[in-house]
């Protein structure tokens, strides 16, 4: 995966290390606020659409507590409402590295990479976190990524799996498939929602930016922000400058390491220092070290963050008279005031009561791959946990001549899996019951059931 890299300095040697803290201490003690304080005033400069002010609050959130994953992201998307990708993908990069895993940090990461032109580093973290990403979003992001295919892939099996599609995933399936250069079928899927008179309009729209190079404009067109000149985030940000304690701690007893091995090497003579007079008076009397501060990860705070997956969705035009769709979805919110980080969790329910015989299974996702399908498993356990103790039930298919692997869940009576679909569906993802005599189109005859229970 392509994210910031940490590369952790080396300490510097005593002297070099005091110096440095009486030349910060006497500026900043004073000056910097609270790390909270920031943080709160970042959030509500951001809902007012004061996009400067909220990245000034949001970087000195970080700077002053810079391992904490919930600012970094807040910065993040600070940024990309400011049409600065470059900073953007840097800033939810370090979110991801310092254990952010919420989706909508790693869409907005993926689309701010994409825009920067590092489709596949986007479309590496979109597969890493493929899992945990609603069904909609990471089609349209892969073919944004310039996996077109792949991407018209997803959106299909979301469309199939789907009782009822959502304009959302119809348009997104639509515009992946514009990307791809489908454009009959582009046709056919935007009119499901776009008034005849519009839908010309929406595909002259989508085929002035088609082009590789169009990339940064459909990312800056999808989330409605202008594009800026952006040198990166301040290298004083950089995660690399912050290196948690227990590798300071490392860095700190290979550095005495060395320095007993220095001192075992024969003496070099060399000529005497001379301390200049302000340095001299500096560590006249040497003051105790203070202790350094415990380093604390808040929880992610719970309102104001803007990400960009409220929706990553095709806005449909104005509608008039019979055309107008009541299932349309309105338009996002520039910032979110529920809850973003729980949008996408799952509603927790409690397992239904089983009655009467275990006749059905409930269909959860189809991969490429059966290692993908594994690891896709794993993730909807930790999403549902509903699914605490059911079999995994993994087979191949073969549509279209292409082979996916199924990933299905056993134990239910045609009660209980129409209920654990009403759970799924109701986070965003698709999800349909079968009888177990009766699977799905396209099954390969072959023994491909995970035996092994998930403890």
């Amino acid at each position: 995966m392509d994210r910031s890299n940490m590369n952790t300095p080396r300490l510097a040697l005593a002297v070099t290390t005091a110096i440095a803290g009486l030349a910060l201490g006497g500026c900043m003690a004073s000056a910097a606020p609270r790390a909270d304080v920031s943080f709160g005033s970042a959030q509500t400069a951001l809902a007012k659409g004061q996009v400067d002010k909220a990245i000034q609050h949001a970087e000195a959130a970080v700077l002053a507590e810079p391992r904490n994953p919930a600012f970094r992201a807040l910065l993040g998307a600070a940024y990309l409402e400011a049409g600065r990708f470059q900073s953007a993908a840097t800033s939810f990069g370090d979110a991801l590295d310092l254990g952010d895993s919420n989706p909508r940090t790693v869409l907005s990461f993926a689309l701010a990479k994409i825009a920067s032109g590092e489709g596949r580093a986007a479309a590496a973290v979109l597969d890493e976190y493929s899992g945990t990403l609603d069904v909609a979003d990471l089609g349209l992001a892969l073919a944004l990524a310039g996996q077109p295919e792949r991407g018209v892939h997803v959106l299909v099996n979301g469309v199939r799996s789907a009782e009822e599609a959502t304009p959302k995933l119809r348009q997104n399936l639509a515009y992946a498939y514009a990307l791809a250069g489908n454009w009959r079928a582009a046709r056919v899927m935007a009119a499901e929602d776009v008034p005849a008179d519009k839908l010309d309009a929406r595909l002259a729209q989508w085929a002035a930016m088609t082009a590789p190079e169009m990339a940064e404009a459909r990312i800056a067109s999808l989330l409605n922000v202008t594009p800026r000149a952006d040198s990166g985030q301040p290298q004083r940000l950089a995660l690399g400058n912050f290196p948690a304690s227990d590798v300071m701690v490392a860095e700190a007893a290979a550095q005495g390491d060395a320095e007993a091995e220095l001192a075992a090497a024969a003496p070099v003579e060399v000529a005497k220092p001379v301390a200049s007079p302000a340095f001299a008076a500096a560590f006249a009397q040497p003051a105790a070290p203070a202790p350094e501060p415990a380093i604390q990860t808040l929880a992610a705070p719970s309102q104001g963050i803007r990400y960009v997956s409220s929706p990553v969705v095709q806005q449909l035009p104005a509608t008039s008279g019979a055309r107008r769709t009541a299932a349309a979805a309105p338009a996002a919110p520039r910032v979110a005031q529920a809850s973003p980080q729980r949008r996408m969790a799952a509603t927790a329910e409690p397992a239904p009561v089983q009655q009467g015989p275990a006749t059905h299974l409930v269909q959860l996702g189809s991969y490429n791959s059966k290692i993908e399908a594994t690891r896709g498993w794993s993730a909807l356990q930790a999403k549902f946990p509903q699914l605490k103790g059911r079999q995994p039930v993994i087979t191949e298919a073969v549509v279209g001549g292409r082979t996916f692997w199924r990933v299905a869940a056993d134990g239910f009576t045609s009660q209980s899996a129409k209920s654990m679909c009403g759970t799924v569906k109701s986070a965003g993802r698709g999800c349909f019951a079968y009888a177990a005599n009766l699977p799905p189109a396209g099954a390969v005859k072959r023994d491909v059931q995970v035996a092994s229970r998930t403890r």
